[in-house]
């Protein structure tokens, strides 16, 4: 693929996400740009994520999932949540579970919870469809991340999404 195309990527509007798994205990994040509402009734939510990312397996296995907004101002988060699987990530950042069990972030404007409803291959990516069955508005004030002003997204995701 040329350079052209992939820098017209980075002129998409879409925000930039904490996405939390949760398990039998065990529980990870990590940062999503490819996030986006699929349906009104019921209230749906996609993501997608690489099917041997560590979170992957927990949530197929947990089918649950919180898709936790970032404010412009967050980078810091954005880039913690997509480093390395090497450390646990939740560890040093304050977090609740709600009613599904999935992480959400204290620090965060708004967040959703969803429950597994389907997949589907999408490249090298697997696209995850949930059914929203929670969420919050907590700072309307707040300007979400748009991945477009994060600059260049291997330097800030170093681990991908």
């Amino acid at each position: 693929m040329t350079d052209q195309p992939a820098e017209l990527f980075k002129q998409l509007t879409h925000g930039v996400y904490v996405i939390g798994v949760g398990y039998e205990g065990r529980c990870n994040a990590f940062t999503a740009a490819w996030v986006m509402q699929v349906s009104f009734d019921p209230l749906m939510l996609a993501l997608s994520i690489h099917p041997h990312h560590a979170s992957y397996k927990i949530l197929k296995e947990g089918g649950v999932f919180s898709v936790n907004v970032l404010r412009a101002d967050q980078q810091g988060l954005a880039r913690h949540f997509g480093s390395p699987t090497s450390t646990d990530k939740l560890a040093a950042v304050p977090w609740h579970a709600e009613r599904t069990g999935a992480p959400v972030l204290d620090d965060v404007p708004a967040w959703f919870e969803c429950t597994f409803n389907h997949e589907c291959s999408a490249g090298d990516h697997r696209l995850i469809v949930g059914q929203v069955v929670g969420g919050a508005w907590l700072d309307h004030s707040a300007t979400p991340m748009n991945y477009r002003d994060t600059g260049d997204s291997s330097r800030l995701y170093p681990d991908g999404f």
